[in-house]
């Protein structure tokens, strides 16, 4: 099953505050461990919202908004590919990442489509 798991964006990201050098470590760390584990299949941060553009669907139609985007909890600050044998393995993964951000933060876990969702 493979899953892209969601670092939410926090304020702080958003203002494109760096971690520090402890939690860069501590990140290599884990992403060493999902490695060996044969879990990691990509993994990167995004630079802030203000750096980023969203293209408008209506019809035919499109319209270019620039950010910064509203709502910084609802942005995605960084991501990775897993592949787990199903939810409750991702689960148990999230639980032993080191908190992403500085203070409060969320990680999401989605599955993605396969092909046998799909017949």
């Amino acid at each position: 099953m493979r899953v892209m798991v969601l670092v939410k964006a926090t304020e702080d990201s958003e203002k494109g505050l760096l971690p520090k050098t402890e939690m860069f470590e501590a990140m290599g760390r884990y992403n060493d461990e999902l490695t060996k584990a044969g879990i990691l299949r990509d993994a990167d941060g995004l630079k802030p919202s203000s750096q980023g553009k969203r293209v408008a669907f209506d019809g035919a139609n499109r319209t270019v908004i620039d950010g910064p985007f509203t709502a910084p909890r609802e942005l995605v600050a960084g991501f990775w590919l897993w592949d787990v044998k199903d939810m409750d393995e991702a689960v148990a993964w999230v639980k032993r990442c080191p908190n992403p951000m500085p203070g409060p933060s969320e990680i999401e876990i989605r599955p993605l489509y396969e092909m046998a969702d799909f017949q």
